[in-house]
């Protein structure tokens, strides 16, 4: 009897263990269907999904400028006038993404002195150049260059709720990218890089960023009261303006590198070490006596901050060295602006304020020190803020 509970007991176990292997199989077919069907429908909707994301690319470009001359007789037709106009022609081509259907085809509204000359056909060559999606195209022949005017790109039937990823080539080689939302449809190019409107525009911009850089002006504020004098104020500024300069150039055409973290917090340490030869007031110092040579040294640092902020704004693409130079230009009467303020007022002070107080009971040496060590204590107090807060910056 033990021996037939024991063989019975062995079947039941067996059964038991096979039931569980079958239970298994079955749920390693299911997770395997399961994953099957997921991938085929990610597989699937991939494409659909990419595509629907694509914007629809427009591209206008430049061909060339080319002087047409229309004859005029005069009223008494014995004489003739000839009238030279200006003719541009331009290419426009856009690439359509694949759920653009056919009756709903985009279209590129030119400016009213713009007629349409070619159509040529659907694909072509543009399509191995572009892309392998549809890519149509017209050209067009303008009285004028379309910089500073206005494109339109609208639909046949309806809105399909999708980016335009606009571009426009110029004949110099400047180009301009926009990317218009859904709900836009109109463009304006910007206008072309002259050498007029580049020197202009960054000449303001060098001025408007050394009047903002606080710590740049500190740094000034610092050598100036150091340098004392009209002809030191002049060699330690024009020993400062060369040392930038360089090193503006040299960083803005990337010839040579620095990480702007440290750099911003060396230039901070900078105006700490200025502010601490300041209430030291030994002037026997190299600072003391030669604060050109400080002031070159550590303009080589604030050139790269200069640079920081000129690659932020953007170098022009056809004036490269036009807009260079006038931004220095710019830093500079920026720089001298600063100075004439702070002498003006150090002149007032002396010429209006100190007599007042040498004639009253104020120990006027003693006011002296101690307003130049308020002052210097507090440019070196927001110094080490600045410090403290770059160099915790790029440590973490």
């Amino acid at each position: 009897m033990a021996t037939v509970s024991t063989n019975i007991d062995g079947i039941n176990l067996a059964r038991h263990i096979s039931d569980r292997l079958l239970f298994s199989g079955s749920l390693i077919k299911v997770v395997k269907l399961m994953a099957f069907m997921m991938l085929t429908v990610v597989a699937c909707v991939k494409p659909v999904l990419a595509d629907d994301s694509q914007p629809l690319y427009v591209e206008i470009t430049e061909l060339d400028n080319s002087l047409g001359k229309n004859i005029l007789s005069s009223p008494d037709s014995s004489m003739i006038m000839p009238a030279i106009d200006t003719v541009v022609n331009y290419r426009v081509q856009w690439r359509l993404p694949r759920r653009f259907t056919q009756e709903n085809t985009p279209t590129v509204k030119m400016p009213s002195f713009c007629q349409q000359t070619f159509i040529p056909r659907k694909g072509g060559m543009n399509n191995r150049s572009l892309s392998q999606l549809p890519v149509q195209q017209l050209r067009y022949r303008c009285e004028q260059s379309l910089s500073g005017y206005s494109v339109e790109v609208g639909f046949s039937q309806y809105n399909p709720a999708t980016s335009t990823l606009m571009k426009y080539k110029a004949l110099n080689g400047e180009q301009h990218t926009r990317l218009l939302k859904p709900s836009e449809s109109q463009w304006f190019i910007p206008q072309a890089e002259t050498r007029t409107g580049v020197a202009k525009d960054y000449m303001v911009l060098g001025i408007q960023h050394i009047l903002a850089g606080f710590d740049h002006l500190l740094f000034l504020l610092c050598l100036l009261l150091i340098a004392g004098s009209w002809s030191r104020v002049l060699v330690t500024i024009t020993g400062f303006t060369v040392a930038h300069s360089l090193t503006l150039v040299l960083s803005a055409l990337q010839w040579v590198h620095l990480a702007l973290p440290p750099v911003e917090a060396i230039i901070a340490l900078s105006i700490i070490f200025l502010a601490t030869e300041i209430v030291k007031d030994n002037r026997k110092t190299l600072t003391w006596r030669y604060p050109v040579a400080v002031s070159s040294s550590f303009g080589l640092l604030h050139g790269f901050g200069f640079a920081a902020a000129l690659s932020d704004i953007g170098l022009p693409q056809t004036e490269l060295v036009t807009g260079l130079l006038f931004f220095n230009i710019g830093v500079e009467i920026g720089q001298l602006l600063f100075a004439s303020a702070v002498l003006i007022l150090l002149y007032i002070v002396k010429r209006f304020i100190w007599p007042l107080i040498v004639a009253s009971d104020i120990n006027s040496t003693r006011w002296f020190n101690q307003s130049r060590l308020l002052c210097s204590y507090a440019i070196g107090a927001l110094a080490s803020f600045w410090f403290v807060e770059r160099v915790s910056a790029f440590i973490a």
